[in-house]
């Protein structure tokens, strides 16, 4: 019998694991072809989520969770979550029903049509609509520049076969992006189309900062553009540069006595150049140090506590 890995990253879900879990078996339950297991990964939760999930897999052994001794971030738990499924695939999904339970039985059919990844892709959603337009902008603008042909409105909800979870296994990321390794890496892989839902309860834990966060790690990792960018608009200005200065000599000869070129275009240029070089130190940062987190090669996530994976070990 074939066993089906369910992963639910979680951080301050407590409104959202029980009905969640309940809902994931009850669709399991509809295909007793398969075995499975549902791992729930807790990025250091305070409202109580992490005692809720205790609760859950003291009721039922097939509910399983790690508990991360602090918050790692959004792009590794569940990173280092799907490296520790045992199923022959696994499934992750977002603990707030925005990826519907639903999905499930069409993930797992085209599984078993030989894919090893079935990427689901956000063709409609029910968010805000200037969140959507923000969205596709980002995923235009990355796939547009990318070596990689980056997946538009895909947040990693998915299938994933046990072959290509032992690629990510290998990679050794510290860093990883599971959006970027899955186009880079992924193979037969089928696109599946889903409607985002609206978050049942809670709130969202997104915010710029974090958002910022993911879109720079995507830039830093997958495209070039940033870097030749400031080589090429560096060219242009002093470029335009000569050029201004060109003209204004030509004309003070010609105007010498009428021709007063002031301190303002000075001035002007002086911060337009101090920002330029601003902005391009920024973006310059931004690889160092995504540079710097490879190097020092930190572990993905340090695990505090892990509740009914003993099975697992048994059975290994």
């Amino acid at each position: 019998m074939k066993k089906v890995s369910i992963l639910i990253p979680t951080y301050n879900e407590i409104e959202n694991v029980e009905d969640l879990s309940i809902a994931i078996i009850g669709e399991m339950e509809k295909l007793p072809q398969y075995a499975y297991e549902i791992i729930f990964i807790d990025n250091d939760s305070k409202d109580g989520t992490r005692d809720k999930l205790r609760e859950l897999c003291g009721q039922n052994r097939k509910i399983k969770a790690i508990l991360n001794a602090k918050n790692f971030g959004q792009n590794n738990s569940p990173y280092y979550g799907l490296t520790q499924t045992t199923g022959d695939c696994a499934i992750m999904m977002c603990a707030d029903f925005q990826d519907p339970v639903e999905m499930i039985p069409k993930l797992l059919q085209e599984w078993e049509n030989g894919y090893k990844i079935v990427s689901a892709i956000k063709t409609t959603s029910k968010e805000n609509k200037v969140i959507r337009f923000l969205r596709t902008c980002y995923y235009k603008t990355i796939k547009r520049f990318s070596d990689v042909d980056q997946i538009e409105h895909f947040t990693g909800f998915g299938l994933y076969d046990h072959s290509f979870i032992q690629v990510m296994r290998e990679l050794k990321d510290p860093t990883p992006f599971l959006r970027g390794i899955v186009a880079e890496f992924g193979f037969r892989r089928k696109e599946l189309a889903y409607e985002q839902q609206r978050r049942r309860a809670g709130r969202t834990k997104n915010n710029f900062y974090s958002l910022y966060d993911i879109a720079m790690l995507s830039f830093t990792s997958y495209t070039k553009i940033g870097l030749r960018l400031c080589t090429f608009i560096g060219f242009g200005i002093a470029f335009v540069s000569f050029g201004v200065a060109l003209l204004y000599l030509v004309l003070k000869l010609v105007y010498w006595n009428n021709f007063v070129a002031g301190t303002a275009p000075a001035l002007i240029g002086m911060f337009f150049l101090g920002a330029i070089q601003l902005i391009f130190m920024g973006i310059l940062g931004e690889y160092v140090l995504s540079i710097n987190a490879r190097v020092m090669n930190h572990p993905l996530v340090i695990e505090e506590e892990r509740i009914n994976f003993e099975e697992a070990c048994e059975e290994t």
